[in-house]
């Protein structure tokens, strides 16, 4: 996704920064606790708007306004409420460990279903977008997650939530999240995200089912809250 010569491509580090920085303030200052907040329902479903545009209404972002916003939304506001899913001790200043072991089940879960597809996938998943993936492959990503999210759930006590349904939530977005990254590059005629990471493609090839998860185990830790 390039910009044109406006101003958008200027701006748009800088909103993101600044979302980022806000986020990290609120967190930082032990607001930990999940508060069922209008501007943290908005921001979700902002994620869920800039998904369906992607998919339903491509060619607003085919202008730089467009760009400008979809990156915000996509990219800022997933990594920002990352922050708020360890809990924080103010007694020791140290975290727990969600975000490292919700990296864990993505990785895992992408790669159960990466080789459950690759041996006994025959029924393309969405063969216009991502013709590898197919619904064996995702079965078997869904179990074999489970399996591991119950390890973590018997033996990390410390966490946040059931593990076990992180583990399912995980195993059903994480394939949505390549889905996403997978339009996106279709849309504008990209192979990779980037070339940082020479063999992977980009930094967002690597990192799109995290951003489509975050913000699902988010919404899982502020219900369960009021259950």
């Amino acid at each position: 996704m390039k910009f044109g010569n406006g101003y958008e491509k200027w701006i748009v580090l800088p909103i993101v920064l600044f979302i980022f920085y806000t986020f990290s303030k609120r967190y930082f200052y032990h607001d930990f606790y999940f508060n069922f907040r209008l501007t943290e329902i908005l921001a979700l479903s902002l994620i869920l708007i800039a998904v369906i545009t992607l998919f339903k209404f491509t060619s607003e972002l085919y202008i730089d306004s467009g760009k400008l916003i979809f990156t915000v939304i996509y990219v800022a506001l997933p990594f920002s409420f990352a922050l708020g899913l360890p809990k924080y001790s103010t007694y020791d200043n140290t975290f727990s460990y969600e975000v490292f072991f919700l990296f864990i089940l993505i990785w895992s879960s992408d790669t159960f279903a990466y080789l459950t597809g690759k041996f006994f996938g025959k029924h393309k998943m969405a063969p216009k977008i991502s013709p590898k993936k197919t619904w064996e492959g995702y079965i078997g990503g869904v179990v074999l997650t489970l399996i591991l999210s119950y390890f973590i759930e018997k033996y990390q006590h410390d966490l946040r939530g059931n593990w076990i349904a992180v583990g399912f939530l995980v195993a059903a977005f994480a394939p949505l999240g390549d889905l996403v990254e997978s339009q996106l590059k279709r849309t504008f005629g990209a192979k990779d995200s980037g070339n940082i990471i020479p063999g992977h493609g980009g930094v967002l090839d690597r990192l799109d089912s995290f951003l489509i998860c975050v913000p699902v185990v988010y919404l899982y830790f502020i219900l369960i809250k009021f259950i």
